[in-house]
């Protein structure tokens, strides 16, 4: 279960060049859990995000998963964490964005 939200969660808040009408092809990758999950717990420090974290990152295709997002994985993940990863990386999140 916190494998999937982190799935969905991680990706979330982040864009990469992709529309608003963009088609769902994946899900993010099984390395997006592995390499972020730390940066964006709920629990601890914010944290810069590692290389390979960002690197994930910019490859996942998020307006697919983000109508996806639950209360129930916001009380896992923090969201301004997820964008301060985002941005961190240097993908842009789109102001005023609403998930969930």
């Amino acid at each position: 279960c916190l494998i999937m939200a982190m799935v969905v969660v991680v990706g979330t808040l982040i864009f990469g060049d992709y529309g608003a009408n963009a088609q769902c092809s994946e899900m993010p990758p099984i390395d997006l859990i592995f390499q972020c999950e730390r940066f964006v717990k709920i629990s601890g420090p914010k944290i810069p995000p590692s290389p390979e974290c960002c690197s994930v990152i910019k490859k996942v295709e998020v307006p697919c998963i983000c109508k996806l997002v639950t209360p129930e994985i916001e009380k896992i993940i923090s969201m301004d964490k997820v964008v301060y990863v985002a941005k961190t990386c240097g993908v842009p999140v789109q102001p005023g964005m609403k998930c969930g």
